[in-house]
């Protein structure tokens, strides 16, 4: 005879799952709620949208929005405009790549579809870069190049030195004067949220401001166009003006203002670990120096990654780990963390709309 105590579920406050009912279904919002009652990766959707309602409706949270992976290049970056022009982000951390695939659209130009089974040494050869199944055109990266290199030209920094916030504030400015077209620099720019990019120099714009130094201290030698041959320790010897502590502390001190704190992740990688750090930083800052600091830490976290944690993709732990690194407030003190182990180009846009819905009222 069995000894066990067999309990029936609601009486140890078990939520009980609904079988999902799309006759029932008549909004995103309507359909991400109600796959919260269902299991696997539909119940982690619809807490992911209760963790993202709670951060939009509390009016003293922070939201920092953490991105990587080919977002831009996947047709994804009017959701990210359209986050930052309802203010339901306040600083962005990204990959340079990106951004600046994102700034192909932002100037009219186009991205297009291509077989993945394409022959990448003929695709080359006609100047396309392939991501996957999508074609970045070079000539689009050339006109990427000149908009970097006109910024550069016409916009300076107070003393001189730029970082990636202060250049995505120009490049944001300039977007806006030139009016070709919607783009997360443009948006970020307008709504006075900070971008930054902690891996510039892993992109076409890092590179794209590095053959800008290049070019004027090669021209100022009367090298440039000599029509020799140089040698690469003197082409490359050229440093630009750039210094990325710039951006480390203009992000300090930008949390340091947050009453509450909220991160949204799609994907992992450096964006999202240089953007948690920022409570460690704290911390090792107030200790070594020996003064008092605030303790920030992230009470609301958000990610979309199908990365597994042990295979290095996903980048900055999971929010139960991060608990262990002080980056994060533990459920058990009212820490709402949701992670999505999902394509973000086929939930995020789901997850965005339910909750645009709700916030307007319409869901």
């Amino acid at each position: 005879m069995s000894t066990r105590n067999l309990h029936d579920g609601r009486e140890d406050g078990l939520m009980p799952l609904e079988s999902l009912d799309l006759a029932r279904v008549n909004s995103f919002a309507g359909l991400v709620r109600a796959m919260a009652k269902t299991a696997f990766g539909g119940r982690q959707l619809g807490d992911a949208l209760e963790v993202f309602l709670a951060m939009a409706r509390d009016p003293g949270c922070r939201v920092v929005l953490t991105l990587s992976g080919a977002m831009t290049v996947a047709k994804q970056g009017r959701i990210i405009c359209e986050l930052i022009d309802r203010g339901l982000v306040h600083a962005v951390v990204a990959t340079g790549a990106l951004m600046a695939h994102g700034l192909t659209e932002s100037i009219g130009l186009t991205h297009y579809a291509i077989n993945p089974d394409a022959d990448d040494a003929e695709l080359f050869e006609k100047g396309y870069n392939r991501i996957y199944d999508t074609l970045e055109m070079e000539s689009n990266l050339n006109d990427v190049c000149e908009l970097v290199a006109g910024v550069l030209a016409t916009y300076k920094p107070e003393d001189g030195v730029w970082s990636s916030g202060r250049f995505c504030r120009a490049v944001g400015e300039e977007l806006d004067r030139l009016d070709q077209g919607p783009g997360i620099l443009r948006s970020a720019y307008r709504a006075g949220v900070p971008v930054f990019i902690p891996a510039f120099t892993d992109s076409e714009m890092g590179l794209d401001f590095s053959t800008w130094a290049m070019s004027a201290a090669l021209r100022a030698k009367g090298l440039l166009d000599s029509g020799k041959a140089l040698d690469p320790d003197e082409v490359f010897a050229a440093i630009p003006p750039y210094n990325p502590f710039l951006d480390l502390q203009e992000y300090a001190r930008f949390i340091g203002k947050a009453e509450t704190l909220g991160i949204f992740t799609i994907g992992g990688g450096v964006p999202r670990n240089w953007a948690q750090q920022v409570a460690p930083y704290y911390d090792i800052t107030a200790d070594r120096l020996g003064i008092e600091l605030p303790e920030p830490r992230f009470k609301y976290g958000l990610r979309i990654c199908p990365e597994p944690v042990q295979w290095g993709g996903l980048s900055g732990c999971t929010y139960s780990e991060g608990v262990s690194w002080g980056k994060f407030i533990a459920p058990a003190q009212g820490g709402r963390h949701a992670e999505v182990l999902s394509d973000a180009t086929v939930v995020w846009p789901l997850l965005m709309k339910a909750a645009f819905e709700i916030l307007d009222g319409a869901g």
